[in-house]
């Protein structure tokens, strides 16, 4: 994989799955729940793949967020308190795509589209926040000091 990714288009396509499980949660009867389960997995492994490139990691063609979460701690050390979320989300990248793997029912769905949301929320609002870097860099820019 390339580290020169968008990371907006990354953000895009976590928030169309995220969306596409809410719309299939509401909309559609009988619930494709796992669909729907793996929909909010994507959801939150594209978030958490987009953070470790935004930070210049090259994220491994992995489906297991816990793991995925573990190299973000390394950056983040906030990332170990999505380890429960991580952990039920993982089983859906997979397990949903193949019959009779995992028995599912809506509280799971509802579950997962909460998880990934929260996921979503978390590395959102990481992305939102200046860096160490990025302000310290800001504050040292001599160019700054002339403007002011």
């Amino acid at each position: 994989m390339n580290v020169d990714y968008d990371i907006a288009q990354w953000i895009k396509l976590a928030e169309t799955d995220l969306g596409v499980a809410r719309h299939l949660f509401e909309a559609y009867r009988p619930m494709p729940i796992e669909t729907i389960c793996y929909h909010s997995q994507q959801s939150a492994e594209k978030m958490v793949k987009g953070f470790l490139f935004s930070n210049g990691v090259e994220a491994p063609r992995i489906h297991d967020i816990k793991e995925l979460c573990e190299m973000c701690i390394e950056i983040e050390a906030g990332f170990d308190s999505l380890t429960k979320e991580a952990i039920t989300l993982s089983q859906y990248g997979v397990l949903p795509r193949y019959p009779n793997e995992l028995e599912l029912d809506e509280h799971d769905a509802e579950t997962a589209i909460k998880f990934a949301d929260k996921i979503m929320e978390f590395v959102n609002g990481l992305l939102s926040q200046p860096t160490e870097d990025k302000i310290t860099t800001e504050k040292e820019n001599p160019a700054d000091e002339q403007r002011d």
